[in-house]
């Protein structure tokens, strides 16, 4: 089988606990390292699936591997590989297919319900969680629905919390979380939550709240999520 292609774009925002469920179930998977220069492949049938972490950056920036990563991922879709987005990963897929990136209403930090919209498309991805999970947040901006797309999580804070179109799915929330991802962004963003007059963001002690429990129910949503993705995979 030919490996997952994972996509770090920052040290503290790596695969997390989606490299965890994938080497449980043997699938082979290669870390591509952004953040330390690696360069983006243009071949996307090299692998079975394309999956993009997080970042602090904006999709909008002016970074030399943006514009290389949004053609990769509307060559994958076209070859009908697997894509997959994680919070910045997810807003990449948006404006790779035709969405727009813009400010989120508030910034939102911390942990926060996410409710699964009522259709077949959404079903397909969180049935095993429905109505609603738990899920993790750290974004200030938001993707829109590329054409073709259809909303299947939303939220109070941030409308469009993830969209499918057919095998890919793109998620502005964070479902790959580890304590020890939760316990570097707390130590790496305490300024930042400071700061912050959002209603939507919680202190470092709110946030570490009853966290292994947390956790466990979030690695129970995205193990069927993950389930799901997986199935999907190209030879």
């Amino acid at each position: 089988m030919k490996p997952i292609a994972i996509f770090r774009h920052t040290l503290n925002e790596g695969a997390g606990y989606f490299a965890t469920y994938l080497d449980r179930r043997g699938i082979p998977w290669r870390l591509v390292r952004i953040d330390e220069g690696d360069a983006v492949p243009r071949d996307p049938q090299l692998f079975s699936g394309l999956v993009f972490m997080g970042g602090p950056m904006s999709v909008n920036d002016d970074l030399p591997w943006i514009a290389p990563v949004l053609e990769l991922i509307r060559a994958g879709v076209a070859a009908d590989v697997p894509v997959l987005g994680h919070c910045l990963g997810g807003q990449l897929m948006a404006k790779a297919l035709g969405g727009v990136v813009t400010r989120n209403a508030i910034k939102e930090i911390g942990w926060g319900e996410v409710h699964v919209q009522g259709h077949a498309e959404a079903e397909s991805w969180f049935h095993h969680v429905r109505p609603s999970f738990l899920s993790f947040h750290w974004h200030g901006e938001t993707f829109s629905l590329p054409p073709g797309s259809q909303r299947v999580l939303s939220n109070a804070h941030c409308e469009n919390q993830a969209f499918a179109i057919g095998k890919h799915l793109a998620m502005q929330c964070h479902i790959e979380m580890t304590r020890e991802i939760v316990d570097s962004w707390c130590a790496t963003g305490v300024r930042e939550i400071e700061r912050s007059t959002s209603p939507a963001v919680q202190v470092v002690d709110a946030i570490k709240f009853d966290l292994e429990r947390r956790l466990a129910d979030l690695h129970r949503a995205a193990d069927g999520v993950y389930e799901c993705w997986t199935r999907g995979l190209a030879a």
